[in-house]
């Protein structure tokens, strides 16, 4: 009936009007029947914007989403029985920023927005980190002069296959590619993915088999669809998901599928609304668009049986959850301000 998870927070401002005012790590139970959220426990914690569990469910990972001057940090944490958590170790990050994290059995990878690279450190059977061993620095401009500037490392993404990694980098408009085998990522630059000048991508999700990717872009507020051409992805159709109605620029956030591969889920902020489509073998087709009545729509996640999606909201501290019809729409059940500055939710696997 209860289902535990955890939702990282923003704890400070490293910047003006950006951070927030949150305790850390959050616990937090969901009640499968009714929606209704319960906090647990709270970790304390700086800046942990971005979560990820090991495939075991045993340790819980994060970045410490800072400044580079502020020596931000990646650290390791024990899941225990009560789904409290027990710190184990750190390692530097050497790069500003770092906002995304992504865990294989083997690794832990940090994509740094501020300085534009990504860094893989190696994981030992205790769950604790080893000293990073590589450090790939990415490189370009784009079109848009003040967000574009240089690279932005946002996302890294793991390929269905386990051996590819794709990493959005907002900065320079291309989905960048690198090899893994399982102890070291490598370059790869033949399968490097551009996608439209100016669109920003921050985040991509994979269908089931890994055919196609959806690239949510920040700077245009659409959704780039990849196809495989050979052995890279290309772009091979752009869909807005802006609502009809909204005038303001654009701020994407986030974006989900769904567990049964029929939906696609994209949110933007300013707007505070989440587009849903269906996935058709050929195209996406709009089922339509939630308002969440909030302030500042991050992470959002849908929880592994495909039942409820939760969505946060950094500057107005929601939480929503929402249940998920047969087509995909959204119903409200419950919503909590429990929860301060929340920006990302993650589910044991």
């Amino acid at each position: 009936m209860w289902m535990t998870f955890f939702i990282g927070s923003y704890t400070e401002y490293p910047m003006p009007g950006f951070g927030g005012v949150g305790q850390g790590i959050y616990t937090v139970s969901l009640n499968t029947k009714t929606g209704e959220l319960k906090h647990v426990h709270s970790k304390k914690e700086r800046n942990p914007s971005y979560l990820a569990i090991s495939n075991d469910n045993r340790f819980l990972y994060c970045p410490t989403e800072l400044d580079e001057i502020e020596s931000p940090r990646i650290r390791s944490y024990k899941v225990n029985k009560d789904f409290s958590l027990d710190f184990l170790n750190e390692q530097p990050i050497s790069g500003g920023y770092p906002c995304h994290v992504a865990v294989d059995p083997r690794s832990v990878f940090v994509a740094c927005y501020a300085t534009g690279n990504i860094i893989q450190y190696p994981l030992y059977d205790d769950g604790k980190l080893g000293d990073a061993i590589v450090d790939y620095q990415h490189r370009g401009i784009g079109m848009d002069k003040d967000r574009q500037e240089g690279p932005h490392a946002h996302q890294i993404a793991v390929h269905p296959n386990g051996k590819d990694i794709y990493v959005c980098d907002l900065g320079i408009d291309t989905i960048k590619a690198y090899r893994y085998d399982g102890a070291k990522l490598s370059p790869n630059a033949m399968g490097d993915c551009p996608v439209s000048k100016g669109s920003g991508p921050r985040h991509l999700v994979f269908d089931s088999g890994g055919a196609r990717a959806f690239v949510i872009n920040e700077l245009k507020g659409n959704i780039s669809v990849l196809g495989m051409s050979g052995e890279s992805y290309r772009e091979i159709d752009i869909y807005p998901f802006l609502p009809r109605n909204y005038m303001g620029k654009p701020s994407a956030s986030a974006i989900r599928i769904h567990p049964n591969g029929l939906f696609l889920y994209a949110a933007n902020r300013r707007s505070e609304t989440i587009t849903v489509f269906s996935i058709t073998k050929k195209k996406l087709e709009l089922v339509g668009c939630i308002q969440t009545g909030g302030e500042e729509l991050r992470e959002f996640n849908i929880t592994p049986d495909g039942q409820w999606l939760l969505a946060c909201h950094q500057n107005s501290h929601d939480v929503v959850v929402y249940g998920i019809k047969e087509d995909g729409m959204l119903s409200e059940k419950f919503r909590t301000k429990e929860i301060l500055s929340p920006v990302c939710v993650t589910f044991l696997n």
